[in-house]
């Protein structure tokens, strides 16, 4: 049944999420300068923006299976915009921590949320459209990368990291208008009606059908004729539906692990789920230990050390590179060329590429210009590995648990990303002799998660997601 559903939104603000990674990581060495804190020690700022970043991925991400998708979203969009804003007027170190980790709870709740409630707005033949959506990352990273460029490259340190970070959180602010006021965000159809709310479902449909000039046979009669049949068939009665209220839903199921067993139902279905699970834990700590800490890296090999300019413009090209990997990415998840083609495919194939781009930074990056370029290459890469993965994770779940399987992926993602900062702080800062460690053991883990693609058993392209 496809009542135009593709054609109702317009690009969902996943920019916001890498707009703010990026920004985090942009701000360390203000940060850095203004309250005196070791190149370092500094790192540890990301930690807290990881703190909440896992709370909010595993809170968001099992709530969004209880109160719906519609209120999870909204509500993460507006915590990352105001804390963002409240960390231009941070007074000391700790109190940018506090911020940071405040607005970590909004991003990681964001991503897990965002991604199922498009996904699920969806006809089949259009699901790799979710893959297309990872374009606003770079766009996101670009556009963060020019604002330090002429916030913080140019202005007073103790200026310019905070008009960079106030400009970013006005910016979310104006998504969160444009989506709540704006735009009629539409609660999914599919949590609706594993909630048991058929009524509230067809409405939702029609209303889609309606604003497409299509028109829908979908009636609640006929659901609930469905609804009955499957449940007489497995216990012999008719559904009786029955309401709750979000409070009492909230306490019987958020920290339940029923709403983990079912992901484990099969064995073929808990192989994956832990292979998947491995992936996003390996990568969550790959990724941050090259990218949180890149304008560092690209500092050191600079021949003037001293001009941040360089830097914020060796970045731009950075998150330049990594559009065109989300386009290419949109079109390899539904290629059907071997090893390369596909989900599974293109995910294996850029993982694989990401941890030799890292390697090849360690051994060959000791100028300025091939640093740029090894980093280009990571963006690419990266870019193409986190698009399909952010696509392919949700859609081999059902619907009834899609919220808390990928809430958790995103969960064990931030965990390890907090460890990242612990990481690299632990082993060196500028100057020192293997400063490029933590580079040289995000590749490991790259590696690690190319491992664990590659026994993944399950493809998804052209097929019917539950």
């Amino acid at each position: 049944m496809d009542a135009g559903i593709s054609q109702l939104f317009p690009p969902l603000p996943k920019e916001v999420n890498t707009d703010t990674f990026q920004g985090i990581a942009l701000t360390l060495p203000s940060l850095s300068a203004e309250f005196g804190v070791s190149e370092a020690d500094i790192r540890y700022t990301t930690s807290s923006l990881f703190i909440g970043l896992c709370l909010g991925s595993f809170v968001w991400g099992i709530g969004s299976d209880i109160i719906g998708r519609r209120i999870a979203f909204n509500a993460t969009l507006l915590i990352t915009s105001l804390f963002g804003i409240a960390s231009a007027w941070a007074p000391t170190w700790p109190a940018v921590c506090l911020t940071y980790a405040a607005l970590g709870f909004g991003v990681g709740g964001n991503l897990p949320v965002d991604g199922a409630l498009f996904l699920e707005f969806l006809p089949d033949a259009s699901s790799s459209l979710l893959t297309l959506l990872s374009v606003w990352w770079p766009i996101g990273q670009l556009f963060s990368s020019i604002a330090a460029w002429f916030f913080i490259a140019h202005w007073p340190v103790d200026e310019g990291w905070r008009c960079f970070v106030f400009s970013i959180g006005v910016i979310t602010f104006g998504m969160f208008v444009t989506r709540f006021f704006i735009f009629d965000l539409l609660e999914s159809p599919k949590f609706l009606l594993s909630q048991g709310r058929q009524g509230e479902a067809v409405k939702v449909v029609h209303g889609i059908a309606f604003r497409n000039g299509r028109k829908t046979w979908l009636t609640e009669e006929l659901l609930d004729v469905v609804a009955d049949d499957g449940h007489r068939g497995s216990t012999g009665h008719p559904h009786q539906p029955h309401r709750l209220s979000t409070l009492a839903i909230v306490r019987s199921h958020l920290l339940s692990t029923s709403r983990l067993k079912p992901l484990f139902a099969t064995r073929r279905l808990g192989a994956t789920t832990c292979l998947i699970w491995l992936t996003w834990a390996t990568i969550g700590m790959g990724y941050p230990l090259f990218n949180a800490f890149l304008p560092q890296y690209l500092s050191h090999s600079s021949p003037d050390s001293s001009s941040s300019s360089s830097v914020y413009t060796s970045i731009i090209l950075y998150s330049l590179t990594g559009i065109p990997g989300s386009v290419l990415a949109y079109h390899l998840v539904d290629s059907p060329l071997p090893f390369l083609g596909g989900r599974k495919g293109t995910l294996a194939t850029s993982t694989l590429v990401s941890a030799v781009g890292l390697f090849a930074f360690v051994r060959w990056g000791r100028n300025e210009v091939l640093r740029v370029v090894f980093s280009c290459v990571e963006a690419f890469s990266q870019n193409i590995m986190y698009g399909v993965l952010y696509a392919y994770t949700p859609e081999i779940f059902p619907a009834p648990v899609r919220g808390s399987a990928v809430g958790v992926a995103s969960f064990l993602n931030r965990v390890m990303g907090l460890l990242a900062p612990v990481v690299a702080a632990r082993m060196g800062s500028d100057g020192e002799k293997g400063n490029d460690g933590p580079v040289m053991v995000a590749g490991v883990l790259i590696l690690a998660a190319f491992g664990a693609v590659v026994g993944l058993r399950v493809e998804t392209r052209g097929g019917q997601r539950l």
